[in-house]
């Protein structure tokens, strides 16, 4: 049996996939602690799985201006003397980091100590943690088809975001009924990321009247302290704690364009109008989203466009035989082997040879 340290938190993007890989390592007889952030959100999911072993992290993002480095700095250096002990405390096999802020100290302690260090980046564009890390990481999984310069064919390896077992296609009756849905009606959930989206609980509130003449229900994921009432049929929550029934209820997704969101949605096979976050690193998530519709699993619309965003999502809701083909192109899209993939890699992942040189990196 072997240990596996794995830092995934900050975001439901980087926690999802820690939790599915820690899942699949113990069903394999291993064991992994899973590092996160102190964010509420990391806490709320972590605590659907008591049977996981989670240890908080010091960390925060290195950005906003002099003091905003001040303070990600120590972080980092409290998180990384914090990642050392674990290390040495625990023996791990490897360190696996799912990019995000706190991947750099788990990623720095595994360095040091000689223990391998494997990072997984889910994006079409690779993230700063990843280009920061990957030169000196024994392993760098991207997706399919992306490449990062530096990083040795080796070291190389395409793996998509595995996905939690329990995000499954259901039922819609089962999953209606989970929800407190009408399974009569054609429902339109909107999401925006684990923390959620302003401009699109914004639009579905100010569209409920025209949705609920056209006889749509929405479903609206809001993010923490952004729920309020809604009236009529429609729902909004802050948080939902079953994205299998709630992918499976619905007909169409308008969501934010992030790598968690995408996977989930070609594995539950739910058809989706994206509008990725305009402000996000190096605009990853529009790579992210064309690639999605490129592979006919919906459409693309810049925020700047929401106005014409009702007219979308109700032409696209009664076109029931569009519905169908991007339900049948979604299956393609997925990639059901990435965990397995995954797992067969770090169960055979060597330590590295001992080098004296020291740790250079830069953040650009």
């Amino acid at each position: 049996m072997k240990h596996f340290l794995i830092s995934c938190g900050g975001t439901g993007g980087h926690l999802a996939p820690g939790i599915a890989l820690a899942e699949g390592l113990v069903a394999r007889g291993h064991s992994a602690t899973l590092l996160v952030s102190g964010k509420k959100i990391d806490a709320r999911l972590a605590a659907k799985y008591p049977a996981l072993k989670f240890a908080t992290v010091s960390a925060a993002p290195l950005a906003g201006g002099a003091a905003g480095w001040a303070r990600g700095g120590w972080a980092l250096a409290r998180g990384t003397v914090f990642c050392r002990q674990l290390v040495r405390r625990t023996h791990p096999a490897a360190v696996v980091a799912f990019g995000g802020f706190t991947a750099a100290p788990a990623a720095l302690a595994g360095r040091l100590a000689g223990v391998p260090v494997a990072l997984h980046e889910a994006n079409r564009v690779p993230g700063r943690a990843t280009r920061a890390l990957a030169r000196f990481a024994q392993r760098v999984y991207l997706p399919p088809g992306v490449t990062l310069p530096g990083v040795d064919d080796s070291v190389r390896r395409h793996a998509a975001l595995p996905v939690r077992a329990e995000i499954m296609r259901l039922p819609r009756a089962e999953a209606c009924a989970r929800l407190g849905l009408d399974p009569a009606k054609k429902i339109l959930a909107v999401l925006g990321g684990s923390q959620g989206a302003s401009a699109l609980n914004d639009w579905a509130r100010r569209e409920l009247v025209t949705l609920a003449a056209a006889g749509a229900q929405v479903c609206c994921v809001t993010g923490p302290g952004k729920a309020a009432p809604a009236g009529g049929s429609a729902v909004f929550i802050e948080f939902c704690d079953d994205m299998a029934a709630l992918l499976s209820a619905a007909d169409l997704v308008v969501s934010r364009a992030g790598a968690g969101t995408i996977a989930e949605l070609a594995r539950v096979g739910t058809p989706a109008i994206l509008v990725p976050y305009p402000h996000a690193a190096d605009n990853h998530q529009q790579a992210n989203a064309d690639w999605f519709a490129a592979g006919g699993g919906g459409l693309v619309l810049t925020q700047g466009n929401l106005a014409s965003l009702g007219f979308r999502a109700l032409d696209l809701l009664a076109d029931d035989a569009r519905l169908a083909r991007c339900r049948a192109a979604l299956r393609a899209l997925d990639r059901p082997s990435a965990l397995a993939l995954m797992l067969d890699d770090l169960e055979n992942l060597h330590r590295p040879p001992p080098s004296p040189v020291a740790i250079q990196f830069t953040l650009a």
